[in-house]
């Protein structure tokens, strides 16, 4: 797996793929309608696009899911917006991929920073599986950090 940037063209596709992933949230604690805000907006994703947030997952050509990543290169780290499978292909390890993809993609990030609504017993579960680990719990989302490397603080004051 790799990931791309995605471009606009290429957004409505996105879309369709992030219905599907998120509507399986139901199967996991969440009611009819508890996506993230966005989840169907053909807009919104073009912004994302537009502002370079948004990138594919890719299968050599084929695109299994997407994430949005906020780099902030000032603080070396990363804030994982939203990542999603399409739904078809749910259950094959290509969410852990994609995970391992964004952390590689980023090699001066130190520290990596997600959060999840706390009835999703499969996103914490996931994000604990890899590494991630609970900073905070407020207004029913779960807040995660992974530290890639400790942060050199002599280097931080040059």
């Amino acid at each position: 797996m790799y990931i791309v940037k995605a471009e606009a063209n290429q957004v409505e596709k996105i879309v369709e793929m992030s219905i599907r992933a998120f509507e399986t949230d139901v199967k996991v604690g969440g009611a009819k309608g508890d996506c993230p805000p966005g989840f169907d907006s053909v807009e919104w994703h073009k912004q994302m696009a537009r502002e370079g947030h948004l990138y594919l997952a890719m299968i050599e050509k084929d695109v299994v899911g997407a994430a949005i990543v906020f780099p902030d290169e000032t603080t070396s780290s990363i804030y994982i917006g939203r990542i999603f499978i399409d739904s078809v292909y749910h259950r094959k390890g290509y969410g852990i991929r994609l995970m391992e993809c964004i952390e590689k993609n980023f090699p001066y990030a130190a520290a990596f920073d997600l959060d999840t609504p706390c009835w999703n017993d499969r996103t914490n579960a996931f994000y604990k599986k890899l590494g991630y680990r609970i900073v905070k719990v407020e207004d029913g989302f779960v807040f995660y950090r992974k530290r890639k490397r400790e942060p050199n603080i002599m280097q931080d004051f040059k």
